[in-house]
């Protein structure tokens, strides 16, 4: 049964750091139009408990982007400089949709692969009562 447990930790962890991430890019989407927002990354790790399971990963930390922000003009903004100009996010709509679509769907996978091991748990339970 050990086998089992580890294969269920070992998916629930990727539905716990997939689903940060999801939170991360959501949070990113919201704030595309705050002036001088950074977008934030995360990147994962490999994560070991107390049992040694191997294959389980966890969100090791947020970064932000270091890239320029987008100078905008609009004299009538009341961020703008005398120029101007103000700077605006480092969100890319589209980089953040594609990155919610990858999230999405390796949750989704984990999420069969939880579903996958419980179903083969509980018809190896039912061999056995037998």
């Amino acid at each position: 049964m050990s086998d089992f447990a580890d294969a269920l930790s070992v998916s629930a962890s990727g539905l716990k750091a997939q689903a940060q991430r999801l939170r991360h890019v959501s949070e990113n989407i919201a704030n595309a139009d705050t002036p001088g927002y950074r977008r934030k990354t995360v990147s994962f790790e490999a994560a070991f408990d107390r049992n040694g399971t191997d294959g389980a990963v966890r969100v090791s930390r947020v970064n932000l982007d270091r890239s320029d922000p987008q100078r905008i003009y609009d004299p009538g903004h009341p961020l703008a400089d005398e120029s101007g100009h103000y700077q605006g996010s480092t969100v890319d709509l589209m980089i953040e949709i594609a990155d919610a679509r990858e999230a999405q769907r390796s949750y989704e996978a984990n999420l069969k692969m939880f579903d996958q091991v419980r179903q083969m748990s509980a018809g190896l339970m039912d061999l056995l009562r037998r």
